[in-house]
């Protein structure tokens, strides 16, 4: 009562900084002060773990979120074009579904971004997202180095140059996935399906985007369905390939693509490639090749004199 009385009689004496310099020398407002101080600290790291609680929170939600999602979903989320622009994203679901929850690497030709500065990579998220044990490798004759983060690495180089390409399989770990998303020239679409697709192992998957410009005479590409050397004109080759063992002369030898594509599924400007030993018919084949030989064997032997 006594402080109270005092305070009501002398604070309206003395200036706010001068009362406040005479209640520091009372030792119980002294202790009201460091009290009220640690209850505030105490409040504020109260709030501060709060927070933290909720942003922890709506983290994992949303990361529980896009482990849910389909690929479609992902890729408007990251803002890919597999998805809007293109309709890639529900094929590209149903062929490598599969490979869902499984280790392995996925090789991406063309990183993207080339309107602006410090842009692309959205696809390479969104694979990352989508596969969570598979290692993302990205590609891009541009420095995309601002898209490396855990899972996903990108390299700087051409997609023929052969030497890079080799370091870059020897680098990956069980690589199962390679997508030509690159220059979409038809001259460097077979090229680099030339040096890529012996590289896959059997059961491989090697996609091509984009085929499109397989018809567009600035990308290479040609009106005229026959003419030889455009993407397009590769993958019919392919269908023939497959059953080569049907059409082809016993002492036939075989192309690489011939002996390991299994599998041609092509879409509206996409094509998906499956690798394997395409020799169902080699037994067949022996046999005929064997038939053929005995009966060349017994043929009789012309008379000269005839």
């Amino acid at each position: 009562m006594l402080s109270e009385l005092v305070a009501k009689t002398l604070k309206p004496v003395f200036s706010d900084a001068a009362w406040n310099r005479l209640r520091h020398l009372d030792p119980r407002a002294r202790g009201r002060d460091e009290r009220a101080a640690k209850d505030e600290a105490l409040q504020a790291a109260r709030q501060a773990a709060r927070r933290e609680a909720k942003a922890t929170e709506e983290r994992e939600r949303a990361a529980a979120d896009l482990s849910t999602r389909s690929l479609t979903e992902l890729a408007q989320h990251f803002k890919t074009d597999k998805w809007g622009r293109h309709r890639y994203t529900p094929h590209y679901e149903r062929h490598l579904s599969h490979l869902k929850n499984t280790s392995f690497t996925l090789f991406e030709i063309g990183i993207g971004g080339y309107a602006n500065s410090g842009e692309g990579g959205a696809s390479l998220r969104m694979w990352k997202e989508f596969f969570p044990r598979a290692q993302i490798l990205g590609l891009d004759i541009e420095d995309k180095s601002f898209v490396d983060a855990e899972r996903i690495r990108s390299y700087v180089g051409s997609q023929v140059d052969e030497e890079l390409l080799h370091r870059i399989v020897a680098e990956a770990d069980n690589l199962q996935v390679v997508i030509d998303d690159g220059s979409h020239r038809s001259e460097h679409i077979v090229q680099t399906f030339a040096m890529l697709f012996p590289l896959l192992p059997l059961g491989g998957i090697y996609v091509i985007e984009d085929t499109q410009t397989s018809y567009w005479e600035k990308y290479g590409g040609s009106l005229d369905l026959d003419t030889p050397g455009t993407s397009m004109n590769m993958v019919k080759q392919m269908l023939d390939g497959l059953n080569y063992e049907e059409y082809a002369p016993h002492d036939y030898e075989p192309t690489y693509s011939e002996l390991h594509v299994v599998g041609v599924h092509a879409y509206h400007n996409l094509v998906f490639i499956e690798k394997g030993l395409n020799n169902e018919e080699e037994e067949f084949r022996r046999i005929r090749v064997v038939r053929a030989a005995r009966a060349a064997a017994t043929a009789p032997t012309p008379d000269p004199a005839s």
